[in-house]
């Protein structure tokens, strides 16, 4: 059940090392909606929604990020849900 929305912003070595099909492939796994998108300034941007629990475990996920990133600060948002989105992309 969709009842939380976080807005992040990840910062590291977080481009051209698959973080974001690496944060549409753990947004699948806990049935989150939303998107991951790379930033002009280096930084990846992913806006998700699901359930509030679900949704700390995505973020913990995120914050190792795959094995050939580096990230080195997160910046998390709650939000009310907007119901937008029909899956998970990584734009």
């Amino acid at each position: 059940m969709v009842d939380s929305r976080v807005h992040l912003f990840i910062s590291g070595m977080v481009q051209g090392v698959g973080f974001r099909y690496f944060a549409m492939r753990k947004a699948a796994a806990y049935e989150i909606k939303g998107f991951a998108k790379n930033l002009f300034d280096g930084r990846v941007e992913v806006v998700a929604e699901g359930e509030k629990g679900l949704l700390e475990e995505f973020i913990r996920d995120v914050r190792r990020g795959p094995i050939s990133a580096h990230v080195t600060d997160i910046r998390v948002e709650w939000e009310k849900p907007s119901f937008e989105f029909n899956r998970f992309e990584a734009l």
